[in-house]
């Protein structure tokens, strides 16, 4: 689509492109996320924005579609791939009765006076020489000038609507800050979390996200910064190879230099590339190193660079899930239903636990046959949490064959609860996990249940899918919907849902699965 864009934007049209970033092929190739794609379509002319959770996705969507109709400046309207686009999130839907009082129609009618008819005959310029081509090429500069404020402007009017506020560049953090990330996608919550994190135990930390991106606004950015900043770490979600840093990094740079502020010591690094998680301590290790002795420029965070050795030292995980957040960890199998019946296990909880949910499901690009570990958050506090779980309530193992092969415990909390499916009698069942993880449930007191799930999905009829069985017992096991009956009711209306395409008897075998699920789960 490249070509195509330099041609959108410089004939002007009004348009937007809603991009998952993902990574390019390089030395291999890969299906995951970073900002790589987008990254190659800056100089194309179109304005950038991006969201850095499922609900400023959506609100940023709607500020682009109505920013392109005024402004004539086409945007591209991006988001972590994967990290974003696959994660599910309670979100507060934005209903299109609401959208159309905020449509400018005179912008549209004047997009549509430009279309090509008898009525209005026109010249489309094919081709120009060296006379004038450089000349034309300067004439955008005012409409690229006015976007900032185009684009603000309907960030303010959306937030009338919404209650929720964003503007060109968002800075959260101690008003007094020394230390500043800059940084956009999903990374921004994760820096967000760990400063709050850092100033809890008396540091001076904050985070400017970058909600416009093209065309970067110095005069914007420079006012989100606090004045008491003296140190700035850049991260970016992709590699340049060759150049002297990454874009971020870079128009950083360049804003402040422009805006004369030059007494800022700013270095840039890169982090998340191909979905690599970003946890909190990752987020928290490049504060550290700011405000290090040694706070080298061009740093990684996530990997270990034993080649040219730039990775910054990272500490141990951290929690910073706010009290009665929820966390728990699915192992299953791709193909085995785990990853589907959690999807309805979110909606569940977000529908009828009047709680906010959220789910990530972290699995190869094998994905059938391959392993699959679905990650869950709920509770009343907010949940933008772009990483995996490594603080857990609850872990469920639906394939035997993990144990001993992975560490499934490690994540487990202190009174963690343990629910395994394994065709080992109840009586036997501690025996037959290894010795690590038998003292781990014993110094951690962890509530350890075992059902045989595979002699219930055959027994119905369900061969090895046994999804429906694990995913009553999880509702049983954690009581997130207290009333058991009610929960059950709630299992069979998603299975109803999700099964009818395939017939009343496939439905009917699920809801025999889910009803035999209670007895057979067995408290070791």
């Amino acid at each position: 689509m490249i070509p195509n864009m330099y041609k959108i934007a410089g004939e002007m049209i009004p348009t937007v492109f809603h991009v998952s970033a993902r990574s390019l092929a390089a030395q291999s190739l890969s299906i995951f996320g970073d900002h790589s794609d987008v990254m190659a379509c800056r100089a194309t002319g179109f304005a950038m924005t991006v969201g850095g959770s499922i609900q400023e996705t959506m609100d940023m969507a709607l500020v682009a579609h109505l920013s392109t109709l005024k402004a004539q400046v086409p945007f591209l309207n991006f988001f972590d791939g994967f990290r974003t686009s696959h994660e599910y999130e309670t979100v507060e839907n934005i209903e299109y009765e609401d959208i159309k009082p905020l449509v400018e129609e005179k912008y549209i009618e004047r997009f549509r006076e430009r279309a090509q008819r008898p009525e209005h005959p026109a010249l489309k310029v094919a081709s120009q020489n060296e006379d004038v081509y450089f000349q034309g090429r300067e004439t955008v500069n005012p409409y690229y000038d006015a976007v900032p404020e185009i684009v603000q402007e309907y960030m303010d009017k959306v937030a009338k609507l919404t209650g929720r506020q964003y503007h060109l560049f968002d800075y959260v953090g101690d008003p007094e800050a020394t230390d500043v990330v800059i940084v956009m996608g999903s990374g921004a919550c994760t820096c967000e979390w760990a400063s709050k994190y850092l100033n809890a135990h008396g540091k001076k930390t904050g985070v400017l996200k970058v909600r416009l991106y093209r065309p970067f606004s110095a005069k914007a950015f420079c006012a989100a910064l606090p004045a008491s900043v003296k140190r700035i770490a850049v991260l970016d979600r992709t590699k340049e190879p060759g150049s002297l840093g990454e874009p971020l990094y870079l128009d950083v740079v360049a804003a402040l230099n422009q805006m004369g502020r030059t007494n800022i010591m700013v270095i840039g690094g890169r982090f998340g590339l191909s979905s690599k998680d970003f946890p909190p301590n990752h987020a928290a290790a490049v504060f550290e190193h700011l405000a290090s002795d040694d706070p080298f420029n061009n740093f990684t965070v996530g990997i270990n660079d034993d080649v040219t050795h730039r990775s910054i030292k990272i500490g141990a995980p951290i929690d910073v899930a706010p009290a009665g957040t929820v966390a728990c960890l699915f192992w299953g199998l791709g193909s085995d239903g785990t990853v589907g019946a959690n999807k309805n296990s979110v909606k569940i909880i977000g529908n009828y636990a009047h709680m906010n949910a959220q789910a990530y499901f972290a699995y190869d690009s094998k994905k059938s046959g391959g392993i699959t570990v679905s990650h869950l958050r709920f509770g009343k506090g907010n949940l933008d949490m772009p990483w995996l779980i490594d603080h857990a309530d609850f872990v469920a193992c639906h394939n035997p064959a993990y144990v001993g092969r992975y560490d499934l415990l490690k994540p487990l909390k202190e009174n963690g609860v343990f629910l395994l499916n394994s065709q080992v009698p109840a009586d036997k069942v501690f025996e037959s996990l290894t010795r690590d993880m038998q003292e781990t449930i014993i110094k951690k007191h962890i509530h350890f249940y075992s059902i045989d799930a595979l002699a219930i999905s055959e027994k119905v009829g369900l061969g090895s899918r046994i999804n429906t069985v694990m995913q009553a017992a999880f509702f049983a096991i954690s009581k997130v919907i207290p009333d058991q009956a009610q929960a059950i009711s709630y299992i069979k209306q998603y299975i109803e849902k999700t099964f009818s395409r395939k017939g009343e008897k496939v439905v009917k075998m699920n809801w025999a699965a889910v009803d035999a699920a209670s007895d057979a789960l067995k408290e070791i």
